[in-house]
């Protein structure tokens, strides 16, 4: 493969159907064409309505085996965020809507949530979860949003979710704050068309904005951006798309060193309006460093295939994709994921007393 490819790779993220690790997204990985893998409920087996763990288990270590030689780990990434977006059920720690974490007003009970749950996941071979959610509910027309925020007061956001980011960290879990620039203030859901935000730059810089920003000087160790038009920022132009927004902002302004993961490129707000292959382009552009692309392996691979093209015969896109992949590379480091592969500590952490005690406290309604 060459150095271009090998480059190329680094940015993608896929996901698959099926609850063992397909040939085809193996070999992906073993080649270096992908950074990782994402998993839904569809890659997860269900026994008496909990999950089965010993499946996941052992295809989450066939992700490790598929990457074993590599420089840096994989990325093996899930959306845990509590709540209604919780892909893994119990045994697994459970968690209810971030708004009702906020509500009991517990700064330390937050934080020690993030943490026995990043217990779990690393236990389980993970080391991303795509939270926590730092958006401020701020318009109850949103469809997509609502009680995954902490609250609609950004300074709670603020205070809950860097909690959140502290604690999932602490126990060797990359936390990722979402979705950057913002998705509260939207009446449209991005997984089905593109949602616009007509609120002007001074509220962007005091209501959606304040969370990132707290996020960033916490050290968390990605965002994701947000398929949504900011008016306030970049008039015509799709967050994941923007230059203004994903690197003159993020980085020039607010100071953000971490990964910039694109949201789904397959979610309808980007998949409607163009190929995949410009999309993946585009947001790397932009100043995205690694590509979500959430089920189709064919879109994958034109997704890679089209970021090699351009860098091939762009020096500037090359450019920028030594970059991406260097942040790539360096988070990844951080968190090596690795499988508890005995199975009575697993079941112990999993079912551990202080586990069953935070369930307790935070389904106690607020304090």
């Amino acid at each position: 493969m060459t150095d271009v490819a090998a480059i190329c790779g680094q940015l993608l993220v896929g996901g698959f159907d099926g609850t063992t690790l397909p040939r085809e997204m193996a070999v992906e990985l073993a080649a270096g064409r992908r950074a990782g893998v994402i998993l839904f409920k569809r890659n997860l087996e269900q026994r008496d309505g909990e999950l089965a763990v010993e499946p996941l288990v052992a295809l989450n270590a066939a992700i490790h085996s598929a990457t074993a030689r590599w420089d840096e780990p994989p990325f093996v990434s899930v959306d845990q965020e509590g709540g209604k977006v919780a892909r893994l059920r119990a045994p697994v720690l459970s968690l209810p809507p971030m708004r009702t974490v906020a509500a009991k007003g517990d700064i330390g009970l937050t934080e020690r949530l993030g943490a026995e749950l990043g217990r779990q996941l690393a236990a389980l071979g993970f080391n991303l979860d795509f939270a926590p959610v730092m958006d401020v509910d701020s318009n109850p027309a949103n469809p997509i949003i609502g009680d995954r925020a902490f609250g609609s007061d950004p300074r709670t956001v603020m205070r809950h979710g860097v909690a959140f980011v502290r604690g999932l960290q602490s126990a060797g879990v990359l936390a990722c704050a979402k979705h950057y620039p913002g998705h509260g203030d939207t009446a449209v859901d991005s997984h089905l068309e593109l949602p616009v935000v007509d609120a002007s730059a001074s509220r962007l810089a005091e209501i959606e904005l304040p969370p990132f920003r707290a996020a960033s000087g916490a050290g968390v160790a990605s965002m994701m951006t947000a398929h949504v038009v900011v008016r306030g920022l970049d008039p015509d132009v799709p967050a994941t798309f923007s230059r203004r927004i994903c690197t003159e902002l993020l980085r020039g302004e607010i100071g953000f060193e971490g990964v910039l993961f694109s949201d789904d490129l397959e979610m309808g707000a980007i998949a409607k309006h163009g190929t995949i292959e410009d999309a993946a382009v585009r947001s790397v552009a932009a100043g995205c460093d690694v590509l979500l692309v959430c089920s189709d392996l064919d879109a994958q691979a034109r997704a890679f295939d089209a970021l090699v093209r351009e860098a091939s015969g762009s020096p500037a896109f090359l450019e920028r994709c030594r970059e991406a992949a260097g942040r790539s590379a360096r988070i990844r480091a951080m968190a090596p994921p690795r499988v508890e592969s005995d199975p009575a500590r697993l079941r112990a952490i999993l079912g551990s007393l202080s586990a069953r005690e935070l369930e307790r406290k935070v389904a106690a309604g607020p304090s």
